[in-house]
């Protein structure tokens, strides 16, 4: 890809419109986008990933509901389908084109967790978040406040580097432009002003946490059984086990595989991956039926070990990054960025000690 100078404009509410169709014809496009009435309460919206087409479209006012991992690991994935003692995989309506994708910094940072769970953590890559992530270029929208509940700046996911333009919506419906690649530079109308402009990145959270030092957090796992810590008790009696946590989260990448046969033609059937979590029950169900964390409190502690320790011990970065996505769709309203601060108080005592 031919990269260019950083180039800035100043586009109208008709120009961003003119942008957007321009790149449209040529990737797909998609961002953030508020759907009507279809929330989990009745008469609440819901923002999440869609095609967008023109400037006000894309909600950029608040945190979407669901992550952009929708767009690279679907919620329900056909994985094949069985034809007699034949698989075959399933075919596209079109060959798939470049993906353009708005996003905050935070789920840029996202959107690496997951490739090294899909791309690198095994033997091989996943061939089906492969292909679409070969797709994915990153349209960054300025985050330069935080949201209720965000903590990036804690998980030094606040600032991204890796994208193709970024953009500052502007109150009167339009937005200031960084162009970095020469083709969407094509997109942008010659009548835009020029414009000196580059993004302002989040400094301050709105719900900072202190995440335990490493060797610390190792050492009281090691040496003083922090996984029998009453600190995990509450989530037992809290936690409902209903997954909201993990399904909104950016990072989290567990599914199940499912086999699906009819009677009327037992010679056919299809495989599907859907979203699976360790918050979900009968997700530790093994042959046999011994499930390893039936305690709720025991998934909250798993699911904080590696958001803030495992996936760090092998990667070298947290798989966290701090959106605050779990805490704004818990219905228990658990906090997750609480649960790490409880974890670092403990560290820190013991330390002190």
């Amino acid at each position: 890809m031919t990269k260019k100078p950083r180039v800035s404009f100043n586009l109208s509410p008709g120009e961003l419109d003119q942008a957007l169709a321009a790149w449209n014809r040529d990737l797909d496009v998609m961002a953030p986008r508020r759907i009507k009435g279809r929330g989990r309460m009745a008469g609440q919206d819901v923002i999440r990933y869609a095609p967008v087409v023109a400037g006000n479209d894309i909600e950029w006012r608040q945190k979407s509901t669901f992550s952009p991992k929708v767009v690279l690991f679907p919620p329900n994935e056909t994985l094949f389908h069985l034809v007699g003692d034949r698989i075959v995989e399933p075919s596209g309506d079109r060959p798939e084109r470049p993906l353009l994708l708005f996003c905050r910094a935070c789920d840029i940072h996202g959107v690496d967790r997951l490739d090294r769970v899909f791309l690198d953590n095994g033997p091989a890559p996943d061939p089906f978040y492969q292909r679409r992530r070969a797709r994915l270029r990153f349209a960054l929208i300025e985050c330069a406040t935080s949201m209720e509940n965000c903590f990036c700046v804690s998980m030094g996911t606040n600032v991204a580097k890796d994208y193709s333009l970024s953009i500052r919506f502007l109150p009167d419906g339009g937005a200031l432009v960084e162009v970095r690649d020469a083709d969407l530079l094509a997109g942008i109308p010659g009548t835009a002003a020029a414009a000196d402009f580059s993004p302002l990145f989040v400094q301050e959270d709105d719900s900072p946490v202190r995440v335990p030092d490493s060797d610390a957090l190792a050492r009281e796992i090691r040496e003083n059984d922090l996984f029998d810590h009453p600190m995990w008790e509450p989530y037992s009696k809290r936690c409902i086990a209903c997954g909201r946590c993990n399904f909104s989260c950016p990072t989290c990448s567990c599914f199940s595989t499912l086999d699906a046969t009819s009677e009327d033609t037992p010679e056919l059937g299809v495989r599907r991956r859907v979203w699976a979590g360790c918050h979900v029950d009968r997700f530790t169900e093994m042959a046999g039926g011994h499930d390893v964390r039936t305690d709720y409190g025991s998934r909250m502690r798993f699911k904080t070990m590696h958001k803030i320790h495992d996936f760090q011990q092998r990667f070298g970065t947290h798989m966290c990054v701090g959106c605050g996505r779990c805490d704004d769709q818990c219905p228990e309203y658990i906090s997750f960025s609480t649960c790490i601060n409880r974890v670092a108080d403990i560290v820190e005592r013991k330390a002190e000690g």
